[in-house]
């Protein structure tokens, strides 16, 4: 991996033609990634993934606290390294990227583990099989993330105008977080697809073990109901991929470090979601949090597509020369600052709220 600038390339005033990036990415320092070095990433990605399913395959289980710890701290150290090596083969400001990428991703997927908790509690899945469907919801994840990183790559490399969208949405997005706070499960709504899968396709009442289909006592193959918390995982990570995919495009351009950084921050997921366990009920700020940190990027993609803007609608198709360029230091300060501070509320409240509790608890006793 080698730095080398990016050439100029011109832009035009009308939307029906080609935009390019803006110029401040033009200019800026590329990362050059060549065919051998993504082969090998991909390897080690599906060699990860295949030792987990043989993992899960000869020994399904409820993991310990101990284990899970292990094995996220084991995930968090990797990505940790990953970004060292970038630091030292590519330059600080990479490593910046992928560390706020990693960071801003990792502490979305935490928030998915909430919805997760309350599909496993929906449809009454086992504990012991809820490894194997949390790994193929990850393979599912990295599956649609990597579509859409390929999509966002490819528009955000023709059409400028796309870093409006981007900020918008996350904004948008941000607004939502803070208002809904987070999900109960009495907010979980089956959507259009679950409800079709219920009606089109014969259940059996009963899990199978972790198979998709059983017979029942007359031989009549029938689906378990595996299905549909596939169906549900999928989706739901579906519209998690809509949040999460221009939220790191706001820190890094660069689709390697996209890529990796959604690969680091799901690794882990399976492990993670048993080592916190009952802890992500004390997160209560942590949906604040990330309203912070998606609006902070979404107003940092907007000031930076109005400081190169060539839209004709705006300023005339002129560079609007107020507009700041927020550094990846300060990008990665707010993010994990943000995050750190949500954290800490969260358990705060938390400790108080059961030092109440017990305190109600003696006088009524």
């Amino acid at each position: 991996m080698e730095e080398t600038s990016r050439q100029s390339r011109p832009s035009t005033s009308s939307i029906g033609d080609v935009v390019c990036l803006p110029e401040v990415y033009l200019n800026a320092p590329s990362l050059h990634i060549t065919p051998l070095v993504w082969a090998i990433t991909l390897v080690v990605m599906v060699a990860v993934l295949l030792a987990d399913l043989l993992i899960i395959g000869r020994r399904p289980h409820e993991p310990s606290i101990k284990e899970s710890t292990i094995w996220v701290s084991i995930y968090v150290g990797l990505a940790l390294l990953f970004g060292l090596g970038l630091w030292f083969t590519s330059g600080a400001t990479f490593a910046g990227e992928f560390y706020a990428g990693w960071l801003t991703e990792y502490s979305l997927s935490v928030d998915n583990l909430f919805v997760f908790v309350i599909i496993m509690s929906r449809f009454a899945v086992p504990r012991h099989l809820q490894q194997e469907v949390l790994l193929v919801g990850i393979i599912l994840a990295l599956v649609m993330r990597g579509g859409f990183i390929a999509a966002g790559s490819a528009l955000i490399s023709q059409f400028s105008w796309v870093f409006y969208i981007f900020g918008a949405f996350l904004v948008y997005t941000a607004i939502n977080f803070a208002r809904q706070g987070e999900p109960e499960e009495d907010d979980f709504k089956e959507n259009i697809v679950i409800r079709w899968v219920r009606r089109a396709v014969p259940f059996s009442r009963d899990f199978d073990g972790a198979k998709l289909t059983t017979t029942d006592t007359m031989g009549k193959r029938l689906f378990t109901p595996m299905l549909v918390v596939m169906v549900a995982i999928g989706t739901t990570d579906l519209i998690f991929a809509l949040d999460s995919i221009p939220a790191i495009f706001g820190v890094t351009k660069e689709p390697y470090l996209v890529f990796t950084a959604n690969v680091f921050a799901l690794m882990g997921l399976r492990q993670l979601y048993f080592l916190l366990g009952g802890l992500l009920d004390r997160l209560v700020y942590l949906n604040i949090g990330l309203a912070f940190v998606l609006g902070f990027i979404g107003v940092k993609l907007v000031l930076e597509a109005l400081a190169d803007n060539n839209l004709p609608f705006i300023n005339g198709g002129e560079h609007i020369s107020w507009a700041p360029h927020i550094p990846i230091w300060l990008s990665l300060t707010v993010i994990l600052g943000t995050l750190l501070v949500a954290t800490i509320a969260s358990l705060a409240k938390s400790a108080r709220d059961k030092r109440k509790e017990r305190e109600l608890t003696a006088v009524g006793s």
